[in-house]
């Protein structure tokens, strides 16, 4: 029986996945975009210089996401490190010739060095949201869980729709797809919001031509998930607060659409993190209580219920669990309101 204590730590777990996407989502979508809006080493420098206080900050939320789920659901841990171990090594991988290339591209002042770096934050920037969208895709889906809470799936598989499951199949590939353009779209807001001249103007052609992308391509992923998950929109029918998150996430795709033309940049920025922290917390309002999902058999999925730790633990984490949320808000704050304004060209 679902206790409120596992409840609360679902919830606390799910929203630190959230927070994490709309916060390094947008240093993402910079990076996978920069090779478009910027032209030139002084204009590339500008993004960089845009993403540059926030980028090492934002990827905290990812360790307080496996933090929750460490604490509070370790079989959950247990069971994705396992069966997703390969793509989770090459999330790391991607993350780490991101934060490299950020750093050493300015090291030398030649071209080649630079070209070199900048197109491996791009590759970096762009890879990651698609590992982390083909992951969600999977859990989403479920994956073939026995009996002990384990299970293993090919890099590969068929993308004809009734082919063999993969880590990357013809769902997970679409997820994947529609994480890229989300971020990218959310990116290119943020250098709308944060720089100037033609970087700006770039970004927001890029921004239009990536919203009409967005909504293709969400349109079409709920469609599939309504082929391979039908309980999804089951429970969404069933769950007041799936609605409410679901109105929150299309109130904040009509916004961000509006306020750009209009030309309230912070406004469209706002929106887009409206959006994906929307559909995030949609999506696990949806297969609440379930985190990991099993097929075939949907009685063998890992839940907040038969994967969680102690009640005791669950009860202690909470006395701390706070301090340490609000000290990363406080540090978020901080650094947006030191760095408020327009980028130009810094020293990156």
């Amino acid at each position: 029986m679902l206790t409120t204590l596992q409840a609360v730590w679902f919830a606390l777990a799910a929203l630190m996945v959230a927070i994490y996407v709309v916060m390094d989502g947008f240093d993402f979508g910079a990076g996978a975009l920069h090779l478009l809006v910027a032209r030139n080493d002084s204009e590339r420098r500008q993004v960089l210089g845009a993403i540059g206080p926030f980028w090492d900050g934002n990827e905290v939320w990812l360790l307080a996401a496996g933090g929750v789920l460490f604490l509070a659901f370790p079989k959950v841990l247990g069971a994705g490190l396992s069966g997703f171990y390969l793509p989770i090594m090459m999330v790391l991988w991607v993350l780490i010739l991101r934060g490299v290339s950020i750093e050493l591209r300015s090291h030398l002042a030649d071209a080649m060095w630079r070209q070199f770096w900048d197109g491996t934050f791009w590759l970096a920037s762009t890879l990651a949201p698609v590992l982390l969208g083909a992951a969600l895709g999977n859990l989403v889906r479920g994956v073939p869980l026995s009996a002990d809470g384990w299970f293993s799936l090919p890099l590969f598989a068929s993308l004809a729709p009734s082919g063999e499951l993969g880590i990357l199949d013809w769902y997970t590939v679409l997820t994947g797809l529609l994480a890229l353009v989300a971020l990218a779209h959310h990116g290119a807001l943020f250098l709308v919001w944060k720089t100037e001249g033609p970087v700006r103007d770039r970004s927001v052609r890029a921004a239009g031509y990536l919203y009409m992308v967005v909504i293709a391509l969400w349109l079409l992923a709920t469609l599939a998930t309504a082929c391979v998950a039908p309980g999804v929109f089951d429970a969404l029918a069933a769950r007041p607060l799936a609605w409410v998150c679901t109105l929150l996430f299309l109130a904040g795709l009509v916004v961000s659409g509006v306020a750009r033309r209009r030309g309230h940049d912070l406004l469209a920025f706002l929106g887009s993190g409206a959006f994906l922290l929307g559909l995030m917390a949609a999506t696990a309002a949806c297969v609440y209580p379930v985190m990991i999902g099993a097929v075939p058999d949907a009685s063998l999925s890992l839940t907040a219920v038969n994967a969680s730790a102690s009640e005791g633990s669950l009860r202690a984490a909470l006395w701390w669990w706070p301090v340490g949320l609000l000290i990363a808000v406080g540090y978020v704050a901080l650094v947006f309101r030191l760095h408020r304004g327009k980028v130009t060209a810094g020293g990156y």
